[in-house]
């Protein structure tokens, strides 16, 4: 039996991709595109910066597709190469870093319903106990929060065995418990 575009190998797809074959170059594109859309996320973008993002790093890929040694870690290429472009999008914006878009000032109480104020001061809480977090955990935190992911696709994001995707998104999120005072 011959097996489906969705059953090849991403480095066969790689090595028919090689050869300009159509089909491989949209089973890639199909397969890796929210991987990528993901990881820009991860760094706060916006719509359009995500877009150019990952238009991005396509054109990498098709300028240095013939060069690719290992064709069976393109995830692993196509997440690094992700990554570097999400950063260099946050330097062209004027930032360093992915910034949680949360006011550091209470609400006025006199224009606010209290329900509305508490909640947003639990959302404070969150985002500056999520802020106090090694970067490692901030961005898995993130790769959760911000779209429905696969662990692979976290493990080729962040270059992590696929079987520590889950004991350290847990680790991360008991930390974050007790930062916040919740006991589970």
């Amino acid at each position: 039996m011959v097996p489906t575009i969705d059953e090849v190998s991403s480095g066969e797809l790689v090595a028919r991709a090689r050869q300009n074959d159509q089909a491989a170059w949209d089973a890639l594109i199909e397969r890796y595109t929210g991987l990528l859309r993901s990881i820009a996320r991860s760094y706060d973008l916006g719509v359009a910066d995500i877009a150019d993002v990952t238009q991005t790093v396509w054109l990498r890929l098709v300028e240095r597709l013939d060069e690719l040694r290992e064709p069976d870690r393109v995830a692993t290429w196509l997440a690094v190469t992700a990554h570097r472009e999400s950063r260099s999008t946050l330097r062209r914006r004027g930032r360093e870093v992915p910034a949680w878009t949360v006011p550091d000032q209470a609400p006025d109480p006199d224009h606010c319903v209290e329900r509305t104020c508490v909640q947003r001061e639990r959302l404070s809480d969150v985002a500056s106990a999520i802020r106090a977090m090694p970067e490692h955990c901030r961005r898995v935190l993130r790769f959760f929060a911000l779209a429905p992911v696969t662990y692979a696709e976290v493990a080729a994001a962040l270059d992590i065995p696929i079987g520590s995707v889950g004991p350290t998104r847990t680790r991360c999120l008991a930390g974050l418990r007790r930062r916040l005072g919740v006991v589970k």
